[in-house]
């Protein structure tokens, strides 16, 4: 792949797109059209700010904590792992450290979600998602964001608030609902350009990655 190309690792929102259990349905809808007669062609949107590629600020789980308006640009612009992970099950601590993780990486997991195309099926609740014992590992590393390839870093049981809450208040903020499919592990440049939205505690994200010319594999 030529390093300069740019990979969309963001997913199309489309109307009736799958969305986390209880968050409002999504839709995408041609309010004016030319070919009816209209002067412009006019879309309008409705869906929670958590759909598709989107990102978590603290305000999600912590009350009085930082808005998605507060977001720092070093967070989400600078160099990226993009660590693929194919074990069964959460993403346990021992994988992580395998890894070899320092303070102040942005990393993005590549899991078994990214084999098939999940933003245009159902939700799945079985998807693959950190465990809490390695969310808490993470937050002692100081990293400085995290990404993964479906709707939540955290499982859909009782651990996911605990997992967010481990992440969040240890600063580290998340992006979720990647499209990780068409991208190896290894080093890549992140820009990832959430929404404004003043005092909000998420925004829909376009996400992208380009390769380093230093790129090496780091399958796991």
């Amino acid at each position: 792949m030529n390093p300069a190309d740019w990979i969309d690792i963001s997913v199309p929102i489309h109307d009736g797109m799958v969305r986390w259990p209880g968050d409002p349905t999504v839709q995408v809808q041609r309010t004016q059209a030319i070919e009816h007669g209209d002067e412009v062609n006019l879309t309008q949107l409705s869906m929670s700010a958590h759909t598709g590629t989107h990102m978590d600020a603290p305000l999600h789980y912590l009350p009085g904590s930082a808005s998605m308006d507060a977001l720092p640009f070093t967070a989400v612009t600078g160099p990226a792992r993009v660590m693929s992970v194919t074990t069964l099950g959460p993403i346990s601590r021992h994988t992580l450290e395998s890894a070899g993780i320092q303070a102040g990486e942005r990393l993005l997991l590549k899991t078994r979600n990214s084999d098939h195309l999940w933003s245009k099926r159902a939700f799945d609740p079985r998807f693959t998602a950190l465990s809490l014992e390695a969310a808490h590992w993470l937050a002692r590393q100081r990293i400085r964001l995290l990404g993964i390839d479906y709707l939540s870093v955290g499982p859909c049981n009782e651990d996911g608030a605990e997992v967010h809450r481990a992440l969040l208040g240890a600063g580290i903020w998340i992006i979720e609902g990647l499209d990780l499919s068409a991208v190896k592990s290894g080093s890549y440049e992140l820009i990832c350009l959430p929404l404004r939205l003043a005092g909000a505690e998420g925004a829909p994200a376009r996400a992208l990655l380009r390769p380093l010319a230093t790129q090496e594999d780091e399958e796991h």
